[in-house]
């Protein structure tokens, strides 16, 4: 039973649960929330306890209704509700997505390359404000155009289940075609010439273990699957060479790949493998006349280039060796010239390289000391430009197209902010601050220069599967940032902001960096007077939400205020269950606590979850989605409880939970705008911020 009266927060029922692993018992007493028919959840006391922690939430949040709507009008004030992209040449169109006045969704453009720009002959080739009509939740996923340019494919979720259903419309009559392909969760790759898709279905575990190959026209149920995984934590995908003749199907997990190669034109000719999977080593593959190029981290953690003759796939030469220097993070091949994509010092470089000439490099340099980089949507095979995107935390995105001929930057679009935007009056920073062990942890700063030393400050962090968090722009931010406070991104150890071996140093057995290197980062920007104890706003989400867990956990004295979005904190209970759909794959970033003693105590010791205590905790709002398939919703839905049970005094604790809504929360430009604001609304309220 939950007391579901809103005179008090809701307080869930205990009830035992016990499970005993490595001769050691766990209690769980909150297990009970998990419904045991998930993904359905049907269970009246598990869905009265959400309704009763959402009414609670509103009920809290009542008082800064004004607030939100405030932020909420400044937020969608910063964007241009009327919105083009820049069109984008693909074989005999030009392509573009565009926003109308007050659509939460895109529209999806073409006209040939030779008409005029007049509209006359524009083509509407998917309207996703027409698909979404009624729908409380509307994602597309995969969207691909045939190479004659008849046909499209694309995939649509409508709950948050991630679990997609893919459609073909004729573009030449607007009509759907009877093909139907529900429970995908991939790319739609066209092969054999236009008569063929491939793509992979999400298994009941939420995995994709496969490739399969549908034939226009034909049932699905008679669909050809041309791989199958037998490992349940590598995960399959699909995607074509960049000429276009080749299918990849590459298989995966947080640190072993392995590829195949299928001629695009037969796609049920035997695949060529590339080089069998070897524990620890990743690659991706290209191909150019007969030669192929391969990425890898064979022989340096910060990966190289190699190249391989199509008839001897795995013996590999290197044409850039791997560098300390130098983290080689992609490359993508033209007909006449290759791009490399990499980070020196944490910051992001391209370099454009030549085939016949292996000693001409020539980097593509921009105007500022940090900032975020990298090539955009280039889809044809012989170009003489590259369009590119860049962005500063100071610097609104810019879309360039860069002229191979005379190495020259021409800027195609500046993102525009109709309510206005100066950026002289902002100033950025790039620290470095020392953590506990002596590493030096960067963080990016952003603030007013006319703000006040000492006030709030809001620190964002994530931290794991090696994924960087960029120098980047937002507009959203500048709410916090017009109002005194200093905004900062923590480059922590899980990320790979400055290698692989950044990396590595943040997860298994040195998962803890991670929330150790942001805490001293907070202590940090204290000690050179940027705020004080308390006066710190944090937020995460997903894996950045089990940061904000187990930093809550062990420093609470230090946040003023906690934002956890779909947060990871159930760690222990999630890796010893191997059925749930992402368990296996994660046990490479993680560690097997199920087989491994040693994995075990350690997830036990930081889990944040496990660890809740009895002491005084901050401020927390906490987000989740019924639909989750990447962090259920049981996972906050228990933190919350025991943190209800356990914490001493009188500190805000919401849980808002999107009952139709899955790992992104609200669907939309302008909805999910307004769970920013009840954020940062929340923010300002805790902190004690002028709205």
């Amino acid at each position: 039973m939950t007391d579901t009266t809103i005179l008090g927060a809701p307080v869930a029922a205990k009830k035992a649960h016990k499970g005993t692993y490595h001769g050691i018992t766990v209690t769980d007493d909150y297990a009970w929330l998990r419904d045991p028919g998930y993904p359905e959840v049907k269970d009246k006391a598990i869905l009265a306890h959400l309704n009763a922690e959402n009414a609670w939430f509103e009920n809290r949040m009542a008082g800064q209704q004004e607030l939100i709507a405030t932020l909420f009008t400044e937020m969608r004030g910063r964007i241009k509700e009327a919105d083009t992209s820049v069109p984008q040449k693909d074989g005999d169109y030009l392509y573009w997505i565009e926003f109308e006045e007050g659509a939460e969704y895109k529209k999806w453009w073409r006209r040939p390359v030779a008409a005029k720009a007049d509209g006359s002959e524009d083509q509407l080739i998917l309207d996703e404000v027409a698909l979404a009509g009624g729908k409380e939740y509307f994602r597309l996923g995969a969207i691909s155009v045939s190479s004659n340019g008849r046909l499209l494919a694309y995939a649509v979720d409508d709950n948050g289940s991630e679990r997609f259903t893919a459609r073909v419309k004729d573009l030449a009559t607007g009509e759907l075609l009877p093909d139907e392909i529900p429970g995908t969760l991939s790319s739609l790759v066209w092969v054999a010439g236009d008569r063929g898709l491939v793509y992979s279905l999400a298994n009941e575990q939420w995995r994709t273990d496969n490739a399969r190959l549908h034939w226009l026209g034909q049932e699905t149920s008679s669909d050809i699957e041309l791989y199958h995984e037998d490992d349940d934590g590598f995960r399959v995908g699909s995607s074509l060479t960049a000429n276009e003749q080749w299918l990849i199907i590459g298989t995966s997990d947080h640190e072993t790949s392995e590829v195949r190669l299928i001629p695009a034109a037969d796609p049920l000719a035997e695949p060529i493998l590339v080089r069998p999977r070897a524990k620890g080593v990743e690659y991706d593959v290209d191909e150019r006349d007969g030669l192929l190029y391969i990425h890898t981290n064979d022989t340096h953690e910060n990966f190289r280039l190699a190249t391989a003759p199509l008839g001897q796939p795995g013996e590999w030469t290197t044409l850039i060796e791997g560098s300390d220097a130098f983290y080689l993070t992609g490359f993508e091949l033209f007909r006449d010239f290759y791009v490399i994509e990499g980070r020196r010092g944490g910051l992001d470089q391209i370099d454009v390289r030549y085939y016949d000439e292996p000693a001409r490099i020539e980097p593509i340099t921009f105007p500022e000391a940090s900032y975020s980089a990298g090539l955009g949507d280039n889809p044809e095979w012989a170009v003489e430009k590259l369009r590119l995107s860049y962005e500063s935390m100071v610097s609104p995105a810019t879309v360039y197209d860069y002229h191979l001929a005379d190495k020259r930057l021409e800027v195609l679009k500046v993102q525009e902010i109709p309510s206005g935007y100066d950026a002289a009056l902002y100033t950025t920073e790039r620290l470095e601050i020392p953590a506990r062990d002596g590493t030096l942890i960067p963080v990016s700063v952003v603030m007013r220069k006319d703000r006040m030393p000492g006030g709030p400050l809001h620190l964002y962090g994530y931290g794991a599967y090696g994924i960087a968090i960029d120098p980047g722009f937002s507009t959203s931010r500048l709410s916090l940032i017009d109002r005194g406070f200093a905004y900062a991104l923590a480059h922590i150890r899980g990320g790979d902001d400055l290698g692989r071996a950044w990396y590595k140093a943040g997860k298994l057995e040195r998962r803890t960096n991670t929330f150790t290197d942001f805490v001293d980062v907070a202590k940090g920007l204290i000690e050179r007077g940027f705020t004080a104890a308390g006066k710190i706003s944090i937020s995460g989400g997903s894996a950045g939400g089990e940061l904000m867990g187990a930093v809550v956990n062990s420093d609470p004295q230090l946040w003023g205020a906690v934002a956890a979005h779909v947060p990871f904190v159930d760690v222990l209970a999630t890796m010893l269950d191997e059925t749930l759909p992402l368990t296996p794959g994660e046990w490479p970033e993680w560690g097997n606590p199920i087989e491994d003693k040693a994995a075990f105590e350690l997830i036990r010791s930081y889990s944040p979850y496990d660890q809740v205590k009895r002491q005084a905790y901050p401020p927390i709002l906490v987000t989740a989605g019924l639909n989750d398939p990447r962090v259920t919703y049981w996972e906050p839905a228990k933190w919350v409880a025991k943190l209800r049970e356990l914490k001493v005094g009188d500190s805000e604790l919401l849980l808002k939970t999107n009952m139709g809504a899955g790992h992104g929360g609200k669907s939309g430009r302008f909805e999910s705008l307004r769970e920013t604001a009840e954020e940062f609304a929340f923010v300002l309220w805790q902190l004690g911020v002028e709205g």
